[in-house]
């Protein structure tokens, strides 16, 4: 890691995605992700990170997707696959899909922004002002899925300024290829850092005691 510093009152750790359809058994994208999520054990890696984010006074925002009937209502071009979540009603806003995988789910002190539509977390919703009120600097990445919202997300937090880190090993794809190309493309174009989950909490500064 070339900054090995992560002040945890200027640090943000930003889940994406950690709902039912995703991460649930019964979940409507579970048969085609789940393999992969077995194979790199992402919910209990993203148990660990986000207990020992929270451990460690890094404050802990979730950015869900979300659709409804009209999330894209205006938009000429819906791609095929946002077309393809809303004829199935994949993370359909008020369904057991969208809701948070209850291992993972928001606790006291976690912030919880708006759904976002796309694959960007910042279009659409509050997460750039919920950042810019807790007087986030560094924003670090994980969740669901890496090619797509992690990599949109942090494509986003780097044009706004922030400094960005993206995990490793709390995050996945529906295909090895993409997930790799993810980490090994991607990442390391967009990210300040682009590093492990047990090098990030090691990295995270102590609470300063007044």
């Amino acid at each position: 890691m070339r900054n090995r510093s992560y002040p945890p009152e200027r640090t943000a750790l930003v889940v994406v995605d950690v709902l039912n359809d995703f991460l649930a058994e019964d979940g409507k994208l579970s048969e085609q992700i789940g393999p992969m999520l077995d194979t790199l054990d992402l919910r209990a890696q993203l148990g660990r990170l986000i207990a020992g984010a929270r451990d460690a006074g890094v404050t802990v925002f979730y950015a869900p997707h979300g659709l409804h009937a009209d999330a894209f209502s205006g938009i000429t071009h819906v791609l095929p696959r946002f077309q393809f979540a809303v004829d199935n009603q994949v993370f359909w806003e008020g369904t057991y899909g969208a809701e948070f995988y209850q291992p993972l789910q928001p606790q006291a002190g976690d912030i919880v922004v708006g759904r976002h539509h796309m694959f960007d977390s910042f279009a659409g919703t509050d997460l750039y002002e919920q950042l810019r009120g807790h007087d986030i600097e560094k924003v670090v990445l994980a969740g669901l899925t890496s090619q797509t919202c992690i990599e949109g997300t942090g494509r986003h937090a780097l044009e706004a300024g922030y400094h960005v880190t993206f995990l490793t090993d709390a995050v996945a794809e529906f295909t090895e290829e993409a997930h790799r190309a993810a980490l090994d493309i991607s990442y390391p174009t967009f990210g300040h850092e682009v590093t492990t989950i047990d090098e990030f909490l090691t990295a995270i500064e102590p609470v300063q005691v007044a």
